[in-house]
């Protein structure tokens, strides 16, 4: 792909305490799996009904990303942190004419990540660490029958950039996670091409071990990538990004 602008963080893994929410299958699954493989020292394994892994180096944590009382929880066992990924995820199928699909979207794919950003933040800033969102292609453009789930990572995506400009002078990079259709539970009805979870897995760290501020793990999002890339919106971004002030020197 096209070479990054200034700014990009590269992030070798090895050695590193990596936290990954929605990690008890598909994508935050082969996550914590390509974590341990690129030799993590800690890997925290969130989800709902977390699963035991046989490497003593994985943590289960039970974390519902709606639930604040459980994400402070996790953050109070989590001492030290270098890559938090923001993997939970929900896709209801609908049509936008239950409000209810919309608010559990938002709740789990917005307010999640936000919560748990927010929540592990001080381990982050202490390690000048980096947030990675997994948002998908539907933030660029609303896939037909999931509108709830396309409006919910489109504004996930935003919070990814806002983060991004946010945290950059506390020394926290922020990633966005551009995913095409995956084989997973969640696509498990569709009959289209699908990428490995696993395949997506190994680009997600690829992507965070080279610095790339958005990235995509997969045939159909590398399509777009250099278009992203070059494209209006990402221009627009970087010009919004240099609107802040720089940040006051910390006394140490």
């Amino acid at each position: 792909g096209g070479a990054e602008p200034k700014g990009r963080s590269e992030m070798i893994i090895d050695g590193k305490t990596v936290l990954v929410t929605g990690a008890s299958r598909g994508i935050g699954q082969a996550l914590v799996e390509e974590a341990l493989r690129r030799g993590a020292a800690r890997v925290y394994a969130a989800a709902r009904h977390p699963v035991a892994d046989p490497d003593e180096r994985v943590t289960p944590l039970n974390v519902d990303v709606t639930s604040a009382v459980q994400i402070q929880e996790a953050a109070g066992r989590v001492e030290s942190l270098d890559v938090l990924i923001n993997n939970a995820g929900v896709q209801p199928l609908d049509d936008l004419s239950d409000p209810a699909a919309l608010e559990r979207a938002l709740a789990v794919n917005l307010l999640g990540p936000y919560r748990v950003s927010q929540a592990f933040l001080p381990a982050l800033t202490r390690s000048r660490g980096t947030i990675v969102n997994n948002v998908s292609l539907a933030a660029l453009a609303p896939v037909p029958f999931a509108p709830a789930y396309s409006i919910s990572k489109a504004a996930a995506l935003s919070l990814t950039q806002s983060l991004r400009m946010l945290l950059a002078r506390h020394g926290v990079s922020v990633r966005s996670v551009l995913t095409g259709p995956v084989d997973t539970e969640m696509t498990r009805g569709l009959e289209i091409p699908k990428a490995s979870p696993e395949s997506v897995a190994r680009a997600i760290f690829d992507g965070i071990e080279n610095g790339d501020e958005d990235i995509f793990p997969d045939v159909l999002s590398q399509a777009l990538a250099e278009g992203w890339r070059a494209g209006v919106a990402k221009q627009f971004e970087r010009q919004n990004a240099a609107l802040l002030p720089p940040a006051e020197p910390v006394a140490s």
